[in-house]
């Protein structure tokens, strides 16, 4: 078992880079439902008066009203969509953490590593840290956060579910409390796995 400052990684036969199964992260990028999603944020900010009043003299309209509508509409459509992101990378991380306890379990050399039974052991949130160790390239999505959104949703929340205390504030913390909960329930002690010891392959699909 190998020990790097308050880490402890555990032991592998030989020293080959061992190929995990791909990340496949499927890309939600679709014109019509972008459409879709800006009209029911507008109807968001109108339901939920997210823009404030401004007193004018009767008969007077604010000028910038549409304008700042608009503005709160597309905020509210980026926000959400960056959920979304989110919760598809979470999805597909845990699909991949499946399908790596699979290859584990296939291998004789690997099987013991995720035995609870036996230290050091990996656990599935082993495999989180391993693509944050790999720094794989997410653009901008926070891995932890992702699984944690996951954990919390299993299917991606509509907009219309989604309030505006949630998209705005309360989103990343609920899922980071989601994900360190779902990562406290291997049997402790958890050792990471050797980055350098594993190829990492993301396939946008």
């Amino acid at each position: 078992m190998d020990i790097l400052g308050g880490r402890q990684f555990v032991e592998i036969p030989g020293d080959e880079a061992l190929e995990l199964p791909p990340l496949l992260i499927h890309d939600g990028k679709d014109p019509r439902r972008m459409h879709r999603v800006m009209g029911l944020a507008s109807q968001v900010v109108e339901k939920e008066d997210l823009i404030p009043h401004v007193n004018l003299p009767p008969g007077l309209e604010d000028p910038d009203l549409e304008r700042r509508k608009m503005e709160m509409a597309i905020n509210l459509v980026e926000t959400y969509m960056g959920l979304l992101r989110h919760w598809q990378w979470g999805d597909a991380i845990l699909e991949w953490i499946r399908q790596c306890e699979i290859t584990f379990d296939s291998r004789p050399d690997l099987k013991r590593l995720l035995r609870p039974d036996v230290w050091p052991h990996a656990g599935r949130s082993s495999f989180v840290t391993l693509l944050e160790d790999k720094a794989v390239e997410t653009g901008g999505v926070e891995i932890e956060q992702a699984v944690g959104m996951r954990l919390t949703f299993r299917q991606p929340p509509p907009l219309a579910c989604c309030t505006d205390q949630f998209l705005f504030y309360l989103n990343p913390a609920i899922a980071n409390t989601a994900y360190q909960r779902w990562a406290c329930m291997n049997p402790q002690p958890i050792s990471a796995l050797p980055p350098e010891r594993f190829h990492v392959q993301v396939v946008t699909m």
